[in-house]
């Protein structure tokens, strides 16, 4: 086949699929799919990750410690006079050793406490978990909003773009002075700049989802049928000591401090006897002197020793001051976890009142734009009537836009709330998953 043929394929493909690729680009992206995405994606996630291996990796560590370690070799060396021994084995051709816990009541703590390690790295990750969920949540929620509030903003504009207009035409007529034309102006002019920082906020947000999600930000389009119903909050709910309990940062507070409880009582134990498996084999050379010292005719190069060592720390006083220091670091941590668990229930009892209180702006801000639009249709009777003119119904318009981006910015208010309280209780992955999405 020519080479200019094998190109014709291709391109009838690209002429072919080149607008569903297109539709792909700016096809919304569903709520659920971002929080998804964010997780996979996210550094946070990696960094979770490799902690909780690390955390599993050092249980095996502990644990292994039980499995006979051996370790083959040579101690090669020269001997003159007395065959002395090197690193304390004797010189040696070949060697193998062997050693493991047989019996040893501290490492069994130590074993337990890397386990409780591995619950608290597990804790973390699920409260960093919930931090890329409440951002992307967040982020979303805000950027529809944002991009709700730019249409309102595009019909203020042209809204006050008319006001300006039929005040200068007043001004004209000598029915308004020149200080009314300022002020439609100043109007206007805060309107463009209400739209530029609500412009560079979504921008801000899309390129935010876009490092978190992977996807371009040009893609990046949200659908609001697709954000869950936040659940309603009771303010009679014992939701702070709930999260003393469910909190991610409790669990890890509490499961550290059980960690550091059972390494302290790990070097307490370090005080009672252990047993371990010992052996060793070696091959000799006569070249260390071992037939002219030892029994004539007694050499032997083949030699095994296998048995028991057992050990009684009768006299240590370093070892029970390190288990003092382990005691009052673990003392430490449980009053560090009561800490912590004090923090969530207070923090989360303010956001379940700041739930309440948001809720509460938000009636007042939607009540208020109900009101603006009612002023705008007896602005209209009134100019029928004569008694109103269009000036007055350009800035009842601008006043209805303006108590409606008001009742946008409430409304992410309790929605914020309300994200920080499910985070707190450990609800929010349920909520933006559904229930049993770990």
């Amino acid at each position: 086949m020519k080479p200019h043929v094998r190109v014709i394929p291709v391109v009838l493909c690209l002429v072919i699929f080149s607008p569903l690729l297109a539709q792909d680009k700016g096809k919304p992206l569903p709520f659920r799919t971002a929080i998804e995405l964010a997780l996979r994606n996210s550094a946070t996630s990696g960094i979770a990750r490799a902690d909780l291996n690390r955390a599993r990796a050092t249980v095996s560590q502990a644990r292994d410690l039980f499995l006979p370690q051996m370790t083959v070799g040579s101690a090669l060396g020269y001997s003159h006079g007395f065959p002395l021994s090197l690193e304390g084995s004797a010189p040696s051709i070949f060697n193998v050793t062997i050693q493991g816990f047989l019996f040893n009541a501290a490492q069994r703590d130590f074993i337990k406490a890397s386990k409780s390690d591995v619950d608290a790295t597990q804790a973390q990750n699920s409260g960093g978990r919930n931090d890329v969920i409440a951002e992307t949540a967040l982020d979303y929620i805000q950027l529809d909003l944002l991009d709700s509030s730019l249409s309102v903003q595009s019909e203020q504009r042209a809204a006050v773009a008319k006001l300006e207009d039929v005040v200068s035409q007043r001004v004209q007529a000598g029915l308004d002075s020149q200080v009314e034309l300022t002020r439609a102006r100043l109007a206007v002019a805060r309107t463009r700049l209400d739209i530029a920082q609500t412009q560079a906020a979504a921008d801000e947000l899309r390129l935010r989802l876009a490092q978190l999600t992977g996807l371009p930000a040009s893609s990046i389009h949200t659908l609001p049928e697709t954000i869950p119903q936040l659940p309603a909050v009771s303010q009679d709910d014992d939701l702070a000591g709930q999260a003393a309990v469910s909190n991610p940062a409790a669990k890890a507070a509490e499961e550290t401090a059980r960690a550091k409880e059972l390494r302290a009582e790990a070097e307490h134990r370090q005080l009672l006897p252990t047993v371990d498996l010992a052996g060793q084999y070696a091959v000799l050379a006569r070249f260390n002197n071992y037939d002219k010292f030892f029994q004539p005719g007694s050499f032997q190069r083949n030699n095994l020793s296998i048995g028991v060592i057992i050990r009684f720390p009768f006299l240590n006083p370093s070892l029970r001051a390190g288990a003092s220091v382990a005691k009052f670091d673990a003392v430490k941590a449980r009053e560090e976890a009561r800490k912590v668990k004090e923090q969530v229930s207070a923090e989360t009892l303010k956001l379940q009142r700041s739930v309440q209180q948001a809720s509460a702006a938000r009636e007042v801000a939607q009540l208020e734009h109900e009101l603006s639009q009612s002023d705008i249709d007896a602005v209209h009777a009134k100019i029928e009537s004569g008694a109103a003119t269009l000036k007055d119904e350009q800035n009842a318009r601008v006043t209805e836009h303006q108590r409606y981006t008001a009742y946008l910015g409430s409304s992410f208010d309790l929605d914020k709330a309300q994200v920080q309280l499910l985070r707190q209780t450990d609800d929010l992955e349920n909520w933006a998953l559904g229930p049993g999405k770990r």
